[in-house]
Protein backbone atom coordinates (compact mmCIF):
# COMPACT_ATOMS: atom_id res chain seq x y z
CA UNK A 1 0.00 0.00 0.00
CA UNK A 2 2.86 2.38 0.80
CA UNK A 3 4.25 1.94 -2.72
CA UNK A 4 0.95 3.21 -4.18
CA UNK A 5 1.22 6.31 -2.02
CA UNK A 6 4.76 6.90 -3.29
CA UNK A 7 3.57 6.53 -6.88
CA UNK A 8 0.77 9.01 -6.18
CA UNK A 9 3.23 11.48 -4.67
CA UNK A 10 5.56 11.02 -7.64
CA UNK A 11 2.66 11.62 -10.02
CA UNK A 12 1.80 14.83 -8.19
CA UNK A 13 5.42 15.98 -8.47
CA UNK A 14 5.55 15.17 -12.17
CA UNK A 15 2.23 16.88 -12.89
CA UNK A 16 3.34 19.93 -10.88
CA UNK A 17 6.49 20.12 -13.00
CA UNK A 18 4.40 20.12 -16.18
CA UNK A 19 2.10 22.79 -14.79
CA UNK A 20 5.05 24.95 -13.75
CA UNK A 21 6.73 24.39 -17.09
CA UNK A 22 3.63 25.44 -19.01
CA UNK A 23 3.21 28.53 -16.83
CA UNK A 24 6.81 29.66 -17.36
CA UNK A 25 7.59 28.70 -20.95
CA UNK A 26 5.72 29.90 -23.98
CA UNK A 27 7.17 27.86 -26.85
CA UNK A 28 7.52 29.50 -30.21
CA UNK A 29 4.57 28.69 -32.40
CA UNK A 30 5.03 26.07 -35.07
CA UNK A 31 1.92 27.25 -36.76
CA UNK A 32 -0.96 28.37 -34.60
CA UNK A 33 -1.96 24.90 -33.48
CA UNK A 34 1.14 22.69 -33.19
CA UNK A 35 1.56 21.43 -29.58
CA UNK A 36 5.30 22.08 -29.18
CA UNK A 37 5.11 22.24 -25.37
CA UNK A 38 3.58 18.79 -25.13
CA UNK A 39 6.18 17.42 -27.53
CA UNK A 40 8.97 18.93 -25.40
CA UNK A 41 7.56 17.42 -22.19
CA UNK A 42 7.20 13.97 -23.75
CA UNK A 43 10.74 14.03 -25.21
CA UNK A 44 12.37 15.24 -21.98
CA UNK A 45 10.32 12.73 -19.98
CA UNK A 46 11.51 9.97 -22.31
CA UNK A 47 15.10 11.10 -21.80
CA UNK A 48 14.69 11.17 -18.01
CA UNK A 49 13.14 7.70 -17.81
CA UNK A 50 15.80 6.24 -20.13
CA UNK A 51 18.60 7.81 -18.11
CA UNK A 52 17.16 6.83 -14.73
CA UNK A 53 16.41 3.28 -15.83
CA UNK A 54 19.93 2.67 -17.13
CA UNK A 55 21.77 4.45 -14.32
CA UNK A 56 19.86 2.63 -11.56
CA UNK A 57 19.75 -0.81 -13.15
CA UNK A 58 21.77 -3.62 -11.56
CA UNK A 59 24.70 -2.65 -13.83
CA UNK A 60 24.17 1.06 -13.19
CA UNK A 61 26.31 3.54 -11.35
CA UNK A 62 23.69 4.31 -8.71
CA UNK A 63 22.07 1.80 -6.41
CA UNK A 64 18.33 2.34 -6.20
CA UNK A 65 15.81 -0.04 -4.67
CA UNK A 66 12.81 -1.12 -6.71
CA UNK A 67 10.57 1.21 -4.70
CA UNK A 68 12.65 4.27 -5.69
CA UNK A 69 12.69 3.19 -9.33
CA UNK A 70 8.90 2.81 -9.21
CA UNK A 71 8.52 6.22 -7.53
CA UNK A 72 10.60 7.96 -10.21
CA UNK A 73 9.74 6.03 -13.37
CA UNK A 74 6.05 5.33 -12.80
CA UNK A 75 5.23 8.17 -10.43
CA UNK A 76 7.24 11.21 -11.48
CA UNK A 77 7.77 10.35 -15.15
CA UNK A 78 4.21 9.08 -15.49
CA UNK A 79 2.85 12.30 -14.01
CA UNK A 80 5.23 14.45 -16.04
CA UNK A 81 4.74 13.04 -19.51
CA UNK A 82 1.53 13.94 -21.22
CA UNK A 83 0.64 11.19 -23.62
CA UNK A 84 -3.06 11.75 -23.02
CA UNK A 85 -2.62 15.42 -23.96
CA UNK A 86 -0.70 14.34 -27.06
CA UNK A 87 -3.56 12.04 -28.04
CA UNK A 88 -6.25 14.68 -27.54
CA UNK A 89 -4.27 17.39 -29.33
CA UNK A 90 -3.63 15.06 -32.26
CA UNK A 91 -7.32 14.16 -32.44
CA UNK A 92 -8.21 17.86 -32.36
CA UNK A 93 -5.80 18.53 -35.23
CA UNK A 94 -7.46 15.73 -37.24
CA UNK A 95 -10.95 17.00 -36.40
CA UNK A 96 -9.90 20.48 -37.54
CA UNK A 97 -8.68 19.07 -40.85
CA UNK A 98 -5.03 19.72 -39.98
CA UNK A 99 -3.87 16.34 -41.22
CA UNK A 100 -0.30 17.41 -41.95
CA UNK A 101 0.18 18.86 -38.47
CA UNK A 102 -1.45 15.79 -36.89
CA UNK A 103 0.86 13.49 -38.83
CA UNK A 104 3.86 15.64 -37.97
CA UNK A 105 2.91 15.54 -34.27
CA UNK A 106 2.62 11.74 -34.33
CA UNK A 107 5.85 11.26 -36.26
CA UNK A 108 7.91 13.73 -34.20
CA UNK A 109 6.51 12.52 -30.88
CA UNK A 110 7.28 8.86 -31.57
CA UNK A 111 10.71 9.43 -33.13
CA UNK A 112 11.93 12.14 -30.73
CA UNK A 113 10.69 10.30 -27.63
CA UNK A 114 12.46 7.15 -28.78
CA UNK A 115 15.61 9.21 -29.41
CA UNK A 116 15.18 10.80 -25.97
CA UNK A 117 14.94 7.49 -24.15
CA UNK A 118 17.86 6.13 -26.18
CA UNK A 119 20.07 9.17 -25.44
CA UNK A 120 19.22 8.95 -21.74
CA UNK A 121 20.16 5.29 -21.78
CA UNK A 122 23.41 6.01 -23.66
CA UNK A 123 24.41 8.82 -21.27
CA UNK A 124 23.75 6.65 -18.23
CA UNK A 125 25.65 3.78 -19.84
CA UNK A 126 28.62 6.08 -20.40
CA UNK A 127 28.46 7.27 -16.80
CA UNK A 128 28.18 3.67 -15.60
CA UNK A 129 31.33 2.69 -17.50
CA UNK A 130 33.49 5.55 -16.21
CA UNK A 131 34.96 5.60 -12.77
CA UNK A 132 34.03 8.42 -10.47
CA UNK A 133 36.63 10.59 -8.91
Amino acid sequence: MLLYLWVGLGSAIGASCVSGFRACWRPPKLGATFPLGTLFVNVTGSFIIGFFNASTSPDGRFLAPASVRTFVMIGICGGYTTFSSFSLQTLNLVNDGEWLRAGMNIFLSVILCLVGVWLGHILAGYMNSTTGG
